[in-house]
């Protein structure tokens, strides 16, 4: 655990893309409101706190929404309003600390260990953060303040909505103890119910459960990492910068036998997305990665690493294909819910060095002629998405898809970004 006093920082935003709706529209404030669905179908993609209070959340179908709130407002989402506001709070979290290690659009660790003889004690620094992002920008904003990263995010979820929670050196047990298990990241539903089964409900339960019981129940990586966070000990500091290490994309499924058809739908989308986004960042990777989750929650990788990196979309998908029906080999008649594909090992790509025609063509190769023909054509999708929009052009399986419950808009602000 880091020593000294409580100087991280955890600042995040109060239903983020909710509050930014009603930012745009004062009509909307002090209303219950779903981003995205409708009251006969699609996916609430988030909702404002006058919503969440009757049970209304991000991912449910509209129609149970509209069923719990019936004055509940559908509302569209303005996605270049929300990366844009998102950056101007990063701006703001930037004037107190160039330590700020943003994790997400709407979120961002800061340590102001050495912006307290500016600025203060770190709660008056987190109370002047709350009142600039109020008054410059208009959102609200909840902020946890602890010695450690997990202990300020945690904080913070307490703080919520709108408010501060200072846990002061040595008040650290007494702040955990009795919270649910459920506010450790990385704590889902399946991992707290399985907690719940053997009694543990509490922070404090898990930190007197022997580490070695928790890895019974959860696995061995899962189980010890769990352990330490309900100790609080994590020695993660803030880091300002990363360097990209993967991209990748999920999509979850009705959970289905695995068709080929579907198959390849799903991972033509995700990797249209990711080696659109490698292409826009100059990258290009070697190791294609794929997750597949089973019925049960049983998830299962494969992975193959390619001579030389590459980003179209044609390879990446083929790729993809291959691993996905390895994986559904080796589990025989079980039905499929989730289908991931990432992309690691990644490398400047700029231009393509072509091959002299000696060898015989191969598509996977990026400087063949198919491979370089692919590229070009990924090329000339990305100029004109880039011009018309990204709806104006594609490859037919990501046409036929169109029209799915959650917008690549919104899904990619959610996505880590290289």
């Amino acid at each position: 655990m880091p020593v000294g006093g409580a100087t991280i920082l955890h600042a995040d935003l109060d239903a983020f893309y909710a509050s930014v709706e009603q930012l745009l529209d004062p009509a909307l404030r002090n209303r219950p409101i779903a981003v995205g669905g409708s009251p006969t179908g699609g996916v609430v993609l988030a909702a404002s706190y006058e919503a969440k209070a009757f049970g209304v959340q991000g991912g449910m179908p509209g129609w149970r929404a509209a069923g719990l709130c019936p004055r509940l407002r559908f509302v569209g989402g303005h996605f270049r309003e929300y990366q844009r506001l998102g950056d101007a709070v990063m701006a703001v979290l930037a004037d107190v600390t160039p330590l700020v290690e943003r994790i997400s659009i709407d979120e961002a660790f800061l340590d102001v260990s050495g912006a307290t003889h500016l600025f203060g004690p770190p709660e008056v620094i987190a109370t002047t953060i709350r009142r600039r992002v109020r008054t410059e920008i208009g959102l609200p904003i909840s902020v946890g303040v602890a010695r450690t990263k997990h202990l300020a995010k945690i904080a913070s979820q307490v703080a919520k909505p709108d408010g501060l929670v200072v846990v002061p050196p040595g008040t650290e047990r007494a702040f955990l103890d009795p919270l649910p298990v459920g506010l450790i990241w990385g704590v889902g539903p399946v991992n707290e119910q399985r907690l719940a089964d053997h009694g543990i409900r509490t922070i404090g339960e898990l930190a007197q459960t022997p580490s070695s019981a928790v890895e019974r129940i959860l696995g061995h990586g899962v189980g010890h990492q769990l352990s330490a966070m309900a100790m609080d000990q994590d020695p993660r500091r803030v880091v300002t910068s990363h360097r990209a290490r993967s991209v990748g994309a999920q999509q979850a499924m009705r959970r289905r036998a695995p068709e080929p058809a579907d198959v390849r739908e799903v991972l033509a989308h995700l990797s249209d997305r990711v080696s659109r986004r490698m292409r826009g960042a100059g990258h290009a990777g070697r190791t294609v990665t794929v997750r597949v989750r089973f019925a049960g929650m049983t998830s299962v990788t494969r992975s193959h690493t390619l001579a030389e990196p590459v980003a179209t979309t044609l390879t990446l998908t083929e790729v993809a294909e291959r691993l996905v029906w390895a994986a559904v080999a080796d589990h025989p008649g079980q039905e499929i819910s989730l289908l991931a594909v990432s992309v690691s090992n990644l490398a400047a790509q700029r231009a393509l060095q072509l091959e002299l025609d000696l060898e015989p063509d191969d598509p996977w190769r990026p400087g063949s002629p198919a491979g370089a023909a692919r590229r070009a054509v990924d090329g000339s999708v990305d100029a004109i998405r880039t011009r018309f929009g990204r709806e104006s052009v594609g490859y037919l399986p990501v046409v036929l898809r169109r029209g799915g419950a959650v917008p690549d808009e919104f899904r990619e602000l959610a996505e880590h970004e290289l």
